[in-house]
C-alpha cells in the first residue's frame, strides 16, 4: 500500500472557517476537521469589514494544530474563499486597509449608478455573472462614488 499523502484545505465560509485535513492513501479518500472558527463582518463606524487579521490569526492556530498532531508537511495547502471576497495591496503586498466586507451598504444602489454607465445586458454578457450588488465588480465600482470610502480610483 501507498503511503499516505496528507493535504490541507482552509475553507473561509460566510459565517465560519476551518482548516480541513484530507488524507489519500491510494484507495480511498479521509477527511478531518483540525480547526474551526467564526468567520463574521465587523463594524465600525458604520462600515462592515472582512476581519482580515483575525482570519489569518486563526488560520495560523489551525496550522499549529496541525503541527501538533502530525510530524510531516501537507503534501500542498488550498485556501477556498467567498468568491467576491477581495483586499486591496500597495505594491509591496501589504494590506492598504481593512477590507470591506460584501454586504457592507456601500454597495446599496451601486447597481443603477454602473448600469447609468454600462447596461445591464452588457455586463451580464461580459462577466457572464449573475447580477448582484455584492458581486466584487459593484463593490470597486461603489468606490468611486460613495462618500467616505477609499478610492484609489480617482481621476486625481
Amino acid at each position: 500500500m501507498a503511503a499516505t499523502v496528507k493535504f490541507l484545505a482552509v475553507d473561509l465560509g460566510a459565517s465560519n472557517g476551518r482548516l480541513l485535513l484530507g488524507q489519500w492513501d491510494g484507495a480511498g479518500f479521509k477527511l478531518q476537521e483540525i480547526h474551526r472558527f467564526p468567520n463574521g463582518p465587523v463594524t465600525i463606524l458604520g462600515n462592515m469589514y472582512t476581519d482580515a487579521l483575525g482570519l489569518w490569526t486563526e488560520i495560523k492556530n489551525g496550522l499549529m494544530r496541525y503541527a501538533a498532531q502530525h510530524a510531516e508537511s501537507p503534501s500542498g495547502i488550498a485556501i477556498d474563499t467567498w468568491g467576491c471576497d477581495y483586499a486591496l495591496l500597495d505594491e509591496r503586498g501589504r494590506l492598504l486597509g481593512n477590507p470591506a466586507h460584501y454586504r457592507d451598504p456601500r454597495t446599496n444602489g451601486v447597481l443603477e449608478q454602473a448600469f447609468a454607465v454600462v447596461p445591464r445586458a452588457e455586463i451580464a454578457r461580459i462577466t457572464g455573472l449573475q447580477i448582484m450588488q455584492l458581486n466584487t465588480l459593484f463593490q470597486l465600482y461603489s468606490m468611486r462614488w460613495h462618500p467616505g470610502s477609499i478610492s484609489l480610483l480617482d481621476d486625481g
